[in-house]
């Protein structure tokens, strides 16, 4: 999956990422319609990345599920004229840590200046593997931000170390399906994890991202700590851009597309039914 963050003309920032149409639904796609799907997939792509950079996009964001192949020579030209986002399981994490270090340097030499990289959420097999990967690549002076997980039980003790490592924070509230003995169950459990944890990176001067579109808890924290940076999914609570612009807030919009969408689109189901 591939995709491209920036900032619409209302807006100011976007962010789009990737995405198979061999399953649609969950139901196999013949070959011919998938491969016909594919290939109109591929122009929308890049007619969709041209338009976006024409209303000034500035980023490229990576999601969707495992992957154990090399960052192709048109994506990393693409990345000179934008940021980008990804998870560690896109890049070959599960390949070896060095390879995905690899790919992540290559990523990152290819973005201009002032530009930076956001990664994603992992389940949490991955995560010891997917920080040391992450904080190894912000000793060596990377635009990096990580995404920490509220409902998570372990990241109470996780950000100290990633922030102390120059690693910015991008605050979810997590869709992975998790053990109770792993993570809080959703709702108030979890929702007051997001504050403790909102609270306790503002307070150590830590960069963070409010990912979430429960605007009662956003906008409780806001009102809270204070500005800070907010992102959301392009067409979830559109009428929530006017007031927090009104308020000095730009959100940054994340528009998924591409090949490999189909377990993406799932999470965001489940984040519809209150993991978001």
């Amino acid at each position: 999956m591939a995709g491209i963050i920036g900032r619409p003309p209302h807006l100011r920032q976007t962010r789009i990422a990737p995405a198979q149409p061999q399953k649609i639904c969950g139901k196999p796609a013949s070959a011919p319609t998938a491969q016909r799907h594919e290939a109109a997939e591929a122009g929308n792509q890049q007619q969709g990345a041209g338009r976006l950079r024409q209303r000034g996009a500035g980023g490229v964001g990576l999601v969707g599920e495992v992957a154990e192949h090399a960052v192709d020579a048109e994506l990393v030209e693409l990345l000179k004229t934008a940021s980008v986002a990804l998870d560690l399981s896109h890049v070959g994490q599960d390949v070896s840590a060095e390879f995905c270090l690899r790919q992540l340097e290559r990523i990152v030499d290819a973005l201009p200046a002032g530009r930076g990289l956001d990664v994603g959420a992992e389940d949490s097999g991955r995560i010891d593997a997917s920080h040391q990967i992450l904080i190894a690549l912000a000793r060596r002076g990377g635009p990096v931000q990580a995404t920490l997980q509220a409902n998570l039980r372990r990241s109470a003790d996780d950000w100290p170390r990633l922030v102390e490592a120059g690693l910015g924070i991008r605050l979810v509230k997590g869709a992975y399906v998790e053990p109770e003995r792993v993570a809080h169950r959703y709702g108030p459990a979890t929702d007051d994890a997001y504050r403790r944890l909102a609270r306790s990176l503002r307070a150590a001067g830590a960069r963070v991202t409010l990912a979430t579109h429960d605007a009662a808890l956003r906008d409780g924290l806001l009102a809270e700590l204070g500005l800070m940076d907010v992102e959301m999914l392009l067409g979830v609570r559109p009428e929530d851009h006017a007031p927090l612009l009104a308020r000095g807030v730009t959100p940054r919009l994340y528009v998924p597309y591409g090949r490999d969408w189909f377990r993406y689109w799932m999470r965001r189901v489940a984040e519809s039914q209150g993991a978001g």
